[in-house]
């Protein structure tokens, strides 16, 4: 693992008594090495917009006393540099305890390939099958006015140490391909979009029938959008689809499900864990564990080993994502949900792939059970209030239900509610849980991470729906 460190210049045993002189006295803390490469291209209406690459590399340096954290960071990756650093987290004081506690045991999977997804194809190859995506589109229908595709490759490479010569690493490729189309007739025009993507190289996006399927989807959804009519308004009972619908689940209950909230008593959930909070059949995980996926981690931030933690089960909580500083102060473990965007930024309790498990419900027989309400299918933007749990999201493909038949396209529908109050109003569950292409970002106090999100069809009764008809 040393080598790691020696590949950016560093002497590692110089390294470690640094970090245990930093952190002496501490309740917690580690340094965080970081070295990464992105690159970027977009071409609209078949012409190269953006064509980016970037490399960086830096350390933060971090030491936790009780809830207070001194954070100190930079860009030289230099053993002067990190004097520095570790002399300003050093006036933090010491904690009560006096030790900083040893990380879960384990050690990393093989959840992903480790190969650069920059260096997997030449700059030529790239932006050839955006070009050759960009026409496809064009081809595929003559009401195609607009094309947008974008490319995006991630290659991060990261290094955690801890005191007593503790020391865990990662490399993580992440990839992401994002189609969108814009259709007109008759004036007017409508919009469709799609994207995948994951912890792979871009030998995999770049193949012709994984493009050509975005593509297809893109504009299947623009088309179907070209024919919406206004979304009726009021409420009543909601299907949602498979998938990436899952994304409702993500930031109307999955972030009152981290720990920081709950220590903080700010989430809708704090102090019912070993209580009802969904209706029988809802059980809900986050796991970083999954090979490949967007959220994925071999380790998180922190050097924790990613897990598959149980959050809700059959309706009842069962407990919360935790970073280290929150599982101690809660006197709970560690899950592997210490996140950062960067070595920039300060880890927290995020979410990796959260989702919830299938039932037993065919769905066509959930639709056949609804004689009146809204299909929904994909979701754009959205607002959350994490201490009420209250939610606003935006579809943006959405079907009538009229007589237990999924009706006409409409537009113009958001869903309004209770995030904690919609779990208890799941009244059926699909045996069709699907996870989402691998597109999902998930921001918070100002950090952005990669995640995945997933869930089965349901179908939540008595849900307001917020419309544009008359």
């Amino acid at each position: 693992m040393d080598s790691h460190l020696t590949d950016a210049g560093l002497d590692p045993k110089r390294l470690h008594r640094l970090i245990d002189d930093a952190l002496t006295g501490a309740d917690d803390g580690e340094l965080f090495i970081e070295q990464r490469e992105t690159e970027g291209f977009v071409v609209d209406d078949g012409r190269l917009k953006t064509a980016s690459f970037d490399a960086s590399r830096g350390f933060g340096l971090r030491r936790v006393v009780g809830e207070a954290t001194g954070y100190a960071h930079g860009s030289e990756l230099d053993e002067d540099a990190l004097r520095r650093a570790a002399s300003a987290v050093r006036s933090l004081g010491d904690g009560a305890g006096g030790t900083v506690a040893v990380s879960r045991a384990g050690h990393n999977r093989p959840l992903y390939g480790s190969d650069s997804p920059i260096a997997s194809a030449d700059f030529a190859t790239k932006v050839d099958t955006l070009f050759a995506i960009d026409s496809y589109a064009r081809r595929r229908d003559p009401r195609v006015t607009q094309v947008i595709v974008s490319l995006a490759a991630d290659w991060q490479t990261v290094t955690i140490l801890r005191v007593g010569g503790e020391v865990a690493t990662d490399i993580r490729p992440l990839v992401r391909l994002n189609v969108s189309i814009m259709v007109g007739a008759n004036g007017r025009q409508e919009s469709g979009s799609y994207g995948l993507g994951g912890r792979t190289g871009l030998g995999f996006v770049l193949k012709p029938e994984t493009w050509r399927g975005a593509v297809d989807e893109a504009l299947r959804q623009a088309l179907v959008n070209l024919d919406s009519q206004p979304a009726p308004a009021g409420e009543m009972t909601v299907v949602l689809g498979p998938g990436w619908p899952g994304i409702l689940l993500h930031e109307a209950v999955g972030h009152g499900l981290e720990g920081d909230f709950n220590r903080k008593k700010v989430s809708a959930f704090a102090g019912l864990v070993g209580e009802r909070v969904a209706t029988s059949g809802v059980t809900v995980i986050d796991d970083g564990t999954i090979p490949d996926r967007r959220g994925s981690l071999s380790v998180d931030d922190e050097g924790t080993p990613s897990a598959s933690t149980v959050l809700i089960e059959d309706g009842i909580l069962k407990g919360f994502m935790q970073d280290r500083m929150n599982a101690r102060l809660m006197g709970a473990q560690p899950t592997g949900n210490g996140r950062r965007e960067s070595f920039a930024h300060r880890p927290m309790p995020r979410m990796t792939n959260t989702y919830m498990l299938a039932g037993s419900h065919d769905p066509e027989d959930i639709i056949a059970s609804v004689p009146l309400g809204l299909y929904a299918v994909a979701f754009g933007g959205g607002q959350v209030d994490i201490t009420s749990g209250k939610f606003v999201f935006s579809c943006t493909e959405a079907y009538r239900i009229e007589s237990g038949r999924i009706g006409a396209p409409v537009k113009g529908a958001t869903l309004i509610g209770n995030g904690p109050d919609v779990l208890r109003r799941v009244s059926m569950i699909g045996n069709d849980m699907r996870l989402d292409p691998g597109i999902g970002t998930c921001g918070k106090d100002g950090q952005s991470v990669p995640v995945g999100v997933g869930q089965p069809t349901l179908r939540i009764d008595n849900i307001t729906v917020g419309g544009t008809a008359l």
